[in-house]
């Protein structure tokens, strides 16, 4: 069900895209990146409460439902078009509203938009790379999620109500991060400069884990912390602007379609994996990732040619 609805997760990082300046949008994705890791700190919790209500397992099925449902509300009712579609013309400041601090214009179609193909996405300059990115990056991500819990189980020896602390922390060191620590470092470093940085400590978060250390397990957590704070706001921020701002949109929905069939390779692999290496799956986890390491620095040629575009 998350692969069928997760095309709504392209949407939002090409809306938060349309509003946000490009100087702002690694921040800004690091803010959508900490509502989404509250609501894994949340989540289970209120899931929790709710199953011990007169209803038990049922009530937190139909505490979902009742969120996406006013999600959806809200985004039809309160949500405006992102976009302005008669470009040029001057700004009538009563069609101006402002949705948490950003400017959004009423819009009216006043032509029919034709979507650009898979192939012509292909074609923009450095798309393809980046999305070969994409895929290794969530290929390590799920490799991980597959791998962790089957080692936190066999190796660490830790009860389901471990796992939750464990990963509970990993999300609050994450929002911490993002909350933090990428606000500040996104004003003097570039996009470029933190993809690389994050992608380093994101890849060595792995082999911290490999040795089965419940010390080295929790600073393993903050190396993911750090480096998946740092480095994914960053990335799909950099994504946005290679795209350009007519193709983001459809450039997001790509990746989304790239991540999910990482998801569903690393899923398997991972499994397979762990059942063949145990702990040592994760040093092919974190191959993976320092292997996007050193394809980043390429990312530099990218980041200079949006430089002339703008100018």
């Amino acid at each position: 069900m998350t692969d069928l609805t997760g095309g709504n997760v392209s949407v939002a990082n090409a809306y938060l895209a349309d509003i946000t300046l490009e100087r702002d949008r690694s921040r800004n994705f690091g803010k959508m990146s900490i509502s989404e890791n509250l609501g894994f700190v949340v989540g289970p919790a209120l899931a929790g409460v709710l199953s011990l209500t007169a209803y038990g397992d049922v009530a937190p099925v139909l505490g979902a439902i009742i969120i996406s449902l006013i999600g959806t509300l809200l985004v039809i009712f309160y949500l405006p078009e992102s976009k302005e579609c008669a470009p040029g013309k001057p700004e009538d400041a009563g069609n101006v509203r402002k949705i948490f601090g950003y400017e959004i214009r009423k819009c009216k179609i006043t032509k029919e938009i034709t979507k650009p193909g898979f192939r012509e996405i292909l074609r923009i300059p450095g798309i393809s790379y980046m999305l070969g990115l994409y895929f290794l990056i969530d290929l390590g991500y799920n490799v991980f999620y597959t791998a962790f819990p089957l080692h936190a189980i066999s190796t660490l020896n830790w009860s389901i109500a471990k796992m939750g602390v464990y990963f509970t922390v990993l999300s609050g060191l994450l929002i911490l991060v993002q909350s933090t620590v990428l606000p500040r470092i996104s004003r003097k470093y570039s996009d470029v400069v933190l993809i690389i940085f994050g992608s380093l400590m994101l890849g060595t978060n792995f082999l911290l884990l490999i040795p089965g250390n419940v010390f080295l397990t929790y600073l393993a957590a903050g190396f993911f912390a750090l480096g998946d704070g740092i480095m994914w706001p960053s990335f799909l921020s950099l994504l946005s602007k290679v795209a350009g701002r007519k193709y983001q949109g459809t450039v997001q929905g790509v990746a989304s379609s790239s991540g999910g069939l990482a998801s569903i390779t690393g899923l398997i692999l991972g499994g397979l994996l762990y059942e063949t290496l145990a702990g040592t799956s994760f040093l092919i986890a974190g191959l993976v990732i320092y292997t996007v390491f050193v394809l980043n620095f390429r990312l530099r040629r990218f980041e200079e040619q949006i430089i002339l575009r703008n100018e």
